[in-house]
């Protein structure tokens, strides 16, 4: 009888590295009067992220590197920053998704007081978040031990605008709030468009009162660069002139 013979694993292929040259747009109030750029080469492996990127150049070459993180998974939203000109979260910015036989581009989001590197005051940005009264107002109290009902074809309709995590990449996106600090931003309104069609809120019309402002809805010019840059892929500007239809018509 023959002896079986087991296989040799194959042989793994070696992981091939990259030199990537990140160009980090760097601001210290202490010291600096305006932002500069400053390169740095960092090997990278192609499923690297941004983020890796950024953890190498703070623990292994300046300390002093600036930017905001946590969750790392794209759940947090804490890490949106501006990647080759456009809105992005770096913990789901993919090395091999660049173009890296050319520097790439880092900087921090606009339309929000800069703080320091790639930090910046989200202050105004959660003011616009309170102003629109993002939670439940619900008046009538169900019976012991109950729940308020919800068929699923009444969740579905908000559905999609639940999935915001505040990152503010959709906001610091639009042209209109980067000029006017005072408009509230597609983030704002989506949390708004949230609370304004869940069929169990009793406090839609105001929401919708609240957007019915000069810095409200009307302020969108509809670019469509709050939904290209939403990570979580939310159709912000289609939530918007939902919005808008309401104020015009009322919830549905």
């Amino acid at each position: 009888m023959s002896s079986a013979v087991a296989e040799a694993p194959a042989e793994e292929q070696a992981v091939q590295s990259y030199l990537v040259t990140f160009m980090i747009r760097r601001f210290d109030p202490e010291v600096d009067s305006e932002p500069k750029w400053v390169d740095y080469d960092v090997e990278m492996y192609s499923t690297d992220r941004v983020l890796d990127a950024l953890h190498r150049i703070k623990w292994n070459v300046d300390g002093s590197l600036a930017f905001r993180r946590s969750c790392a998974h794209g759940i947090c939203g804490s890490d949106a920053m501006r990647i080759n000109g456009r809105n992005r979260l770096a913990c789901k910015t993919l090395i091999k998704d660049l173009d890296i036989s050319k520097p790439v581009y880092v900087e921090a989001i606009k339309g929000l007081p800069l703080e320091k590197d790639l930090i910046v005051d989200m202050d105004p940005f959660f003011a616009a978040f309170r102003e629109v009264q993002p939670f439940l107002q619900a008046k009538s109290t169900p019976d012991k031990g109950k729940e308020r009902l919800q068929t699923i074809e009444d969740r579905a309709r908000f559905d999609d605008t639940t999935k915001c995590i505040l990152c503010a990449a959709c906001t610091t996106s639009c042209p209109v709030f980067w000029t006017d600090g005072q408009y509230f931003g597609p983030a704002a309104i989506v949390n708004a468009h949230r609370f304004i069609f869940d069929s169990r809120d009793d406090e839609a019309q105001v929401r919708l009162d609240i957007l019915n402002d000069k810095e409200g809805v009307w302020r969108c010019r509809t670019t469509f660069n709050c939904s290209e840059a939403c990570p979580r892929g939310i159709e912000v500007t289609k939530a918007i002139a939902e919005v808008k239809n309401a104020v015009l018509r009322g919830r549905p």
